[in-house]
């Protein structure tokens, strides 16, 4: 059978299965199974196993379930409340100043957790009533929330990031070292055009009253709230960046500074512990099932000859190099829209690593790239997932129409990132070549 209508079943019967709401571990791992004992037969699962057996060797794993653990902890103590709070004070004066105030504590939820739900969460249930209540336009509010939300994929530290380092073998550091400018360049965009769309249609986002901007006093106390998340983050960030830890180690120190901050915030109790515990468990049991069904996925398909397919449709592609580069970031674009960007990593990331290497391109910069588009893939529809975190915690009134049509202006800023950054790549790649 040739390997374009090998492709052609192979793909067929993932999207099919996926579609019927099938969990993405079985559905990936069974269907690679079945293909390669009708391509390779019975001795080809001894390939699959002994993969598996490596990564399970591997010590970056660890960071995985520490840095979740870290993410449930921190999810539980009032740092968002107390940031909020802060926010609120000093930059309720701006027009637009209260999106601006939410965008940066995503930015530092961001930093602190590596995951993208808990921003979301937390600025839906504290920022988006107060945005409502004081007259913000609701997809001017739901925009930003969303956006802002999804920067847990790209500010590190980063879970995704772990995992395509995994998946490409390049270093977790560099990685790490790498998101740093193009998210301080993601926040700034996304300032400008709240900034320049407030100026030009102030009824968006008035700026607040006088009498609740808070006198100087009342600013200056509500700083305190940002030293534990800077405490934090120079925990994980400073002590990889500093050469004292790895990322695996590092994430350990994440987790002490999220106990920290339970017990300052008086919530470090059985309870809290247990719960983070549990979906701790919970969580990085659903990923280390995909990781290992990506192994029989990437076995399967490589032994099919997907890489001489692949390359010759690559060939194919107009305008040379960037033209495949674009041709990738377009493909993973529209998945992001459909399906789980993790599944998206294992499925894509083995076929498309070799080929960017070939091509002389850094894997690093690629990564951060293939990051911002999985971000977008978390705010986009029809299946994005933060669309669906917001729709559960919004109040009355706000439709899924309104929670989709929010995005779009946000989507197109962040396309305009992933340019600057192609054109640009000293902007990922500069950090990790200083430090590494």
């Amino acid at each position: 059978m040739s390997i374009e209508l090998l492709t052609l079943l192979f793909f067929g019967a993932l999207l099919f299965f996926l579609i019927l709401g099938l969990p993405l571990a079985f559905v990936l791992g069974g269907v690679s199974v079945i293909f390669l004992y009708f391509t390779w037969g019975f001795d080809s699962f001894f390939m699959v196993v002994s993969q598996i057996w490596s990564t399970m060797g591997s010590f970056t794993l660890v960071a995985i379930p520490l840095f979740v653990f870290m993410a449930m902890i921190l999810e539980r103590t009032g740092v968002a409340r107390d940031l909020y709070r802060m926010m609120h004070l000093w930059c309720g004066g701006l027009r637009g100043g209260l999106a601006l105030g939410t965008l940066g504590i995503c930015a530092v939820f961001a930093a602190m957790v590596g995951i993208s739900g808990a921003a979301v969460v937390a600025m839906g249930t504290i920022a988006l009533p107060s945005m409502l209540e004081r007259g913000y336009d609701r997809e001017m509010a739901l925009g930003v929330i969303n956006t802002g939300g999804g920067w847990g994929i790209l500010i590190p530290p980063s879970i995704m990031m772990i995992l395509y380092a995994l998946i490409t073998d390049v270093s977790v550091g560099q990685m790490f070292a790498a998101g740093i400018l193009p998210g301080i360049l993601l926040m700034v965009l996304t300032s400008i055009y709240i900034l320049v769309r407030c100026q030009l249609q102030p009824e968006l986002a008035p700026a607040l009253p006088r009498e609740q901007r808070g006198t100087w006093p009342e600013k200056l106390r509500a700083l305190r709230a940002v030293l534990l998340p800077i405490g934090v983050v120079v925990m994980v960030l400073g002590s990889i960046i500093g050469g004292v830890t790895t990322p695996t180690e590092a994430a350990a120190m994440g987790v002490l500074g999220a106990l920290i901050s339970a017990a300052v915030y008086r919530q470090f109790k059985w309870s809290v512990l247990y719960g983070a515990a549990i979906r701790t468990f919970k969580l990085t049991g659903m990923i280390m099932w995909i990781l290992f069904a990506a192994h029989a996925f990437s076995a399967a398909y490589q032994s099919m000859g997907a890489q001489e397919l692949i390359e010759s449709a690559m060939a194919m592609i107009p305008f040379g190099d960037w033209g495949v580069i674009i041709a990738m970031m377009l493909i993973v674009f529209l998945l992001a829209m459909v399906l789980d960007p993790v599944g998206i990593m294992l499925i894509t990331l083995p076929v498309f690593t070799p080929i960017v290497e070939s091509m002389g391109f850094d894997p690093v910069w690629f990564g951060i790239l293939f990051m911002i588009n999985m971000e977008i893939g978390y705010m986009t529809p029809p299946f994005g997932f933060n669309l669906f975190y917001l729709k559960g915690i919004v109040p009355e009134g706000i439709t899924m129409k309104d929670i989709y049509r929010s995005v779009v202006p946000f989507v197109i800023v962040e396309i305009i990132g992933v340019a600057i950054i192609m054109v640009f790549p000293q902007i990922a790649t500069w950090l990790p070549e200083l430090f590494f």
